[in-house]
This record gives structure tokens, C-alpha cells and sequence, in this order.
């Protein structure tokens, strides 16, 4: 089932799967299908599952809305949230604003403030993205989102291949999305966190430094803490240590 909602933002939001709720909260310039799609089947097989695309225009975000549009468009009373990257940020901020609703957290590859090279990043995207360059936008995310490791061992038409997938997406919303993540700071919420909360570290992260990843879990009291020796986009490069992780936390929680 997929709609848009009447949220004072607007959200695309598909439900999917039966059961204890699941909302996901994607990254910038992401998209549910992109950041979640190979954990949302195993997801759906025992949770109801809620899935919102952040709009795909100009819309300016801002945390507290983005937050509450997507607890407004969960399909069930309770759910755990699952955040990757900006969609941490927006995790916390919703559990703070609607401790009633949410139940648990996974946070991964994420951040409580921006440091100077998350801001540096974003601003040589940014550029890009006046510029209308795709291409570089394209080319700056590979470079940038994959662990070296991982990339090298790539064979040039898989880089290529990478390359012309994210040039070739839609990158409505990417601008307003980019700018969020310039001035989240949920550093003041974190202590404030009261449900059990998983935190993933992408131990080789190029785009948000792990010592971001290691705040978040410091900052929110009894988290539980696992690094995975991946780049940010773990789903991409470690999916199934990713899916264990997560099915795990919620198992053991009966979240």
C-alpha cells in the first residue's frame, strides 16, 4: 500500500508486512528502496513495515517536522525505528518528540551534529548539484560512500556501472535533504533516549566519520554498540552481517 501523506511534509510512504511496527528513515539523497531494500523483506516477514521517501522536491526540512511526518505516517500505534545516516538523526529526534510511539532505535552509520568533514562533503555535493553536474555528484558518492577496500575491488565496469546508477536517479529532494544534514544537531537529545537503541558503526566510513557513530552510542544510555568493517552504505558492502544485526536487536528486545 503506498501514499502520500498530509503530513505538514509530505511523505511517499508503502506499508508493507504484518505484525509489531517498523518505520525506516533513510538517508540524504537515499530513498527507502536504496538504504532498506534488501532488509525490508525479511522485515515484512513477521513486522508491519513503514517505508516514507522524504519529498522529492524543494521542500525545506526541518528536523522536528521531518520527525513528526514520518511518526504521523506509521501504520502502527508502537514501532521501532531504524535510521541510517541523516535518518539517525531523525530516529532520535522522533523518540524524543514521541516517546509514547516509539519503542526502539537502530542507528546506523550515523550522527548526533555534523564535523567539519561530513560539512566539507556535503558542500563539494551541494556544488555539484547547482552546477547540474550528475556525473561528478555520481562520482564524488561512489568515492565516498564505499570503503577503499571495497571500491578497489570493484572491476572497472562495476565502477562505471555504480557511477551511471546514481547519475541516472532522480535527484529530487537531494538539495534540501543535503542542507538538513548541515544543521541537524540531536547532540542535546541523546541522554533524553529511553527505549533499547542499537548502534551500527561502519568501522571504515569515509562520508561521516565512526567517531560520530561512536558519539551516538556513547550519548544514548544502555546502548548497545556493533561495528561492521564496511563503508558507509553497509547494506551495499556487508548485507548480510547488516540483516543478522538487525533481526538480532529486535528478536531479543521482542521489539
Amino acid at each position: 500500500m503506498t501514499n502520500i501523506s498530509t503530513a505538514p511534509i509530505a511523505l511517499s510512504t508503502t506499508v508493507t508486512g504484518s505484525g509489531p511496527g517498523i518505520v525506516l528513515a533513510h538517508g540524504a539523497t537515499g530513498g527507502v528502496d536504496p538504504n532498506f531494500g534488501s532488509l525490508i523483506p525479511l522485515l515484512a516477514e513477521g513486522h508491519t513495515v513503514t517505508g516514507s521517501d522524504y519529498p522529492a522536491d524543494d521542500t525545506h526540512l526541518e528536523l522536528d517536522a521531518l520527525a513528526d511526518a514520518l511518526v504521523a505516517d506509521a501504520a502502527t500505534e508502537r514501532f521501532t525505528l531504524i535510521g541510517f545516516s541523516l535518518g539517525t538523526a531523525v530516529a532520535v529526534r522522533a523518540a524524543v518528540r514521541h516517546p509514547d510511539r516509539v519503542a526502539g532505535l537502530v542507528l546506523a552509520a550515523g550522527l548526533a551534529k555534523a564535523d567539519n568533514r561530513t560539512r566539507l562533503g556535503i558542500d563539494v555535493w551541494q556544488t555539484f548539484l547547482e552546477r547540474g553536474d550528475r556525473e561528478s555528484f555520481a562520482r564524488f558518492a561512489v568515492h565516498a560512500a564505499f570503503s577503499p577496500g571495497f571500491t578497489n575491488a570493484l572491476a572497472p565496469e562495476a565502477v562505471a556501472e555504480a557511477v551511471a546508477g546514481i547519475a541516472g536517479r532522480d535527484a529530487g529532494g537531494a538539495a534540501a535533504q543535503l542542507d538538513l544534514v548541515q544543521r541537524v544537531d540531536v547532540t542535546a537529545d541523546l541522554a533524553a533516549v529511553a527505549v533499547p537503541t542499537l548502534v551500527v558503526a561502519a568501522t571504515g566510513d569515509l562520508l561521516v566519520d565512526p567517531a560520530n557513530h561512536r558519539q551516538l552510542a556513547a550519548g544514548i544510555p544502555g546502548a548497545e554498540y556493533a561495528e561492521v568493517e564496511s563503508g558507509h552504505v553497509i547494506m551495499a558492502e556487508r548485507p548480510e552481517e547488516w540483516h543478522r544485526l538487525v533481526l538480532d536487536f529486535l528478536q531479543r528486545h521482542g521489539l
